[in-house]
C-alpha cells in the first residue's frame, strides 16, 4: 500500500507540472504573432466554414484557457485572449476546439460515447465521494463498494476523453497546415501548445486511475 500512495503522489506532482506547462506554453506562444495575422476567431471561423459548419457560432468568454465546444447548443466559446489575439497560441487553441465541432458533425464514436456517458457520470461523480466517506466512517463495505462503482464511472469518462482530445488536436494541426492558417516554421509552436494541453488530460486520468486502484485494494483488503 505505501507504494500505491507513492504512485498517487507522483501522479499528482505530474498533474501540477502539466498545469504549469500548459500555462507556460500558452503564455510563451501568446507572445509570438502568427505570420498570417489571423486571430483565434478568424482561424476558427475559416475552419468551421471549410467544413460546412456555417451555422455554428463563435462566442468570446471571460477567463484564460476557458475555451470549449458546447455540443448541446452547438457553439464554440473562446476565451477573450484566444478570440481576439493573433498569436500562434490563440490559433492553435481555437482550431483545437473546432476539431471537437467537426467530431460532432462526423459522429466521432468516442465523442458520441462521452456525450452518452455524461449524464450518468455527472451524477456518479457527485455522489461517489459521499458514499466512500460514509462507507469508511460507518465501516460499511457495501457503501464503499457502491462508491467505488460510481467513482469508476468518472474514471472511465476521463479515459474516454483522452482519444477525443488527441483526435481533436490532430485534426486541428492537419487542417491548419492544409488550409494555410500557419506556415511550416510555426508548426512547432502549435505542437507545443496542443501537446501541453493534452498532457493535462493524461495526468488527470492517471491520478484518478491510481486512486481507483488504491480504493479497490483497500476494499479487497477489508473484505478478507
Amino acid at each position: 500500500m505505501p507504494l500505491m500512495y507513492l504512485l498517487i503522489f507522483v501522479a499528482f506532482i505530474i498533474s501540477i507540472w502539466a498545469q504549469f506547462r500548459v500555462k507556460g506554453n500558452f503564455k510563451k506562444w501568446s507572445k509570438v504573432a502568427n505570420l498570417n495575422g489571423l486571430t483565434g476567431y478568424d482561424a476558427a471561423r475559416r475552419m468551421l466554414d471549410a467544413n460546412g459548419l456555417y451555422d455554428v457560432p463563435i462566442e468570446p468568454v471571460r477567463g484564460t484557457l476557458s475555451d470549449h465546444y458546447d455540443p448541446i447548443n452547438r457553439v464554440v466559446r473562446l476565451s477573450e485572449p484566444v478570440y481576439y489575439e493573433s498569436s500562434i497560441a490563440s490559433v492553435a487553441v481555437a482550431c483545437h476546439e473546432i476539431g471537437h465541432a467537426i467530431q460532432h458533425k462526423e459522429h466521432y464514436p468516442m465523442l458520441t460515447l462521452r456525450h452518452r456517458m455524461f449524464p450518468v457520470v455527472n451524477f456518479a461523480s457527485g455522489i461517489a465521494p459521499f458514499m466512500l466517506l460514509a462507507g469508511f466512517f460507518f465501516s460499511s463495505m457495501n457503501l464503499v463498494g457502491l462508491g467505488i462503482i460510481f467513482f469508476s464511472a468518472a474514471v472511465a469518462f476521463q479515459l474516454v476523453t483522452l482519444p477525443v482530445e488527441f483526435n481533436a488536436s490532430s485534426r486541428a494541426r492537419r487542417i491548419m497546415m492544409q488550409q494555410g492558417f500557419i506556415r511550416s516554421e510555426e508548426e512547432r509552436g502549435v505542437a507545443k501548445v496542443l501537446n501541453a494541453a493534452a498532457l493535462t488530460y493524461v495526468a488527470a486520468a492517471l491520478v484518478s486511475l491510481l486512486e481507483l486502484i488504491r480504493l479497490i485494494l483497500m476494499f479487497v483488503g477489508n473484505r478478507d
